[in-house]
């Protein structure tokens, strides 16, 4: 696992120093917190259906419990780095903390392209996992989900192989799983949904209508799939989407300036989040570059697709026209673009608020998995409404009370809600 030049772990550090500073944490408390409290390296083989044994890397990282066990997903990529993991397992201490759920940040992965096994080469890849970590991980330490590459599949195989270590029902270890076997409904929805809640109140504190609004969005996976959605559902229309072409190795834009029929769109496009360019071309998409969603006409741009996307190198091609930015990814802007995007009046919407609905629902299931009550799909999408709504809402009064940076603000929050479970604790 090597270190890329753009390194995720560093930019959360310099983000939590940032805030840390503002609101005076002491050293020991902030030493504690800008570094993960555990993390398990390890090596999983795995026979492969030409009868030969192949070695992957593995990882978790837990970065604090302190509010409660561990949450986070599992992640699937060939081009995985432990610093990567790192930032994700610390910005969800963070995305819990925002929304006030009582859990801590976890992340994990594997170092693979799931598109080069066969489905049972994954299903031993998924369970020599679970046998590496099955002592670490549980209902009430660490609770793994589905993440890039991974799906509700991957859960399940992953939750027998703890129940089978176990010798019990486990339901609550994993989140993620399908419908019908402890999965919640509304989960598939959450993440999406849970951006465009934000960009609601968002528009509503600026005082514009979403039907008067258009939008770019970079990828169209499962986030940015149903934010698309519940955005055109308010009246707002998507003229771009982005995605990774996985035959030819690179990013389009597709783009209708009247806007694009997402559901029609939803029906071209492969389980990994690629479109069909031909059928795209057939419902009247022109095909551009991957990075001209950044440089649309629009009102709201929404990177949903990985880190690292709105940077120095590009941060000049956002319209004069972009108001609002939703960050569906984790860490898609670095720390120095901020300060560009504060001084352009470009209203953010930080990536562990935005996307914070996929674990406020995992934990919706969590609670349904341990009780063995499960709640109609209105039900879960109508808490999750006002949970990420009252998260909004107690950011955007903080950053208006102190005059601070969205992102500040949410960091100042979730900060100062872990930093007093660590005291209270007598950790530090």
């Amino acid at each position: 696992m090597s270190e890329s030049a753009y390194n995720p772990y560093k930019n959360a550090q310099a983000q939590f120093d940032k805030v840390a500073s503002i609101i005076g944490l002491d050293e020991g408390t902030r030493e504690f917190l800008r570094q993960p409290m555990r993390e398990y390296h390890f090596t999983i083989p795995v026979q492969m259906e030409d009868g030969s044994t192949k070695i992957f890397n593995g990882y978790r990282i837990q970065h604090n419990d302190a509010r409660g066990p561990a949450k986070g997903g599992i992640r699937f990529h060939p081009q995985e780095t432990i610093d990567t993991i790192r930032a994700l397992a610390m910005w969800m201490t963070w995305k819990c903390a925002v929304v006030d759920i009582p859990l801590g940040g976890g992340k994990g992965g594997i170092i693979c392209d799931p598109r080069s096994l066969t489905e049972k080469e994954q299903e031993r890849l998924c369970r020599g996992y679970v046998r590496k970590i099955a002592k670490d991980m549980g209902p009430c330490l660490d609770v793994p989900a589905p993440d890039v590459m991974t799906n509700a599949k991957h859960m399940l195989w992953m939750l027998d192989e703890f129940e089978t270590i176990h010798g019990g029902r486990y339901p609550g270890f994993i989140t993620g799983k399908p419908v019908g076997m402890g999965g919640s409904l509304g989960r598939t929805e959450a993440t999406g949904f849970g951006v465009i809640y934000t960009l609601r109140e968002a528009l509503k504190a600026l005082n514009i209508k979403p039907e008067d609004t258009t939008a770019s969005i970079q990828g169209f996976g499962n986030v940015a799939q149903y934010a698309a959605l519940l955005y055109q559902q308010l009246g707002g229309r998507v003229i771009a989407v982005s995605c990774w072409d996985f035959a030819d190795n690179q990013s389009y834009t597709f783009r209708k300036k009247d806007g694009l029929d997402v559901v029609a769109l939803q029906g071209i496009v492969d389980s990994f989040g690629s479109l069909d360019k031909d059928k795209a071309r057939d419902l009247g998409c022109e095909i551009l570059p991957g990075e001209d969603w950044l440089a649309q006409e629009v009102d709201i741009l929404i990177p949903a697709a990985l880190e690292n996307q709105i940077t120095q190198a590009n941060v000049n091609k956002i319209s004069s026209q972009v108001k609002v930015i939703a960050e569906g990814a984790n860490g898609p802007t670095t720390p120095d673009v901020d300060e560009i995007i504060k001084e352009r009046n470009i209203f953010m919407i930080p990536d562990f608020l935005a996307n914070a609905g996929g674990v406020t629902c995992s934990y919706f299931e969590q609670v349904q998995s341990n009780t063995n009550f499960y709640w109609e799909k209105d039900e879960v999408l109508e808490k999750l409404d006002l949970k990420m709504t009252a998260a909004f809402k107690a950011v955007w009064e903080l950053a208006q009370q102190r005059n601070l940076y969205m992102r500040d603000a949410a960091y100042v929050i979730s900060i100062n809600r872990v930093a007093q479970a660590v005291k209270m604790r007598g950790w530090v």
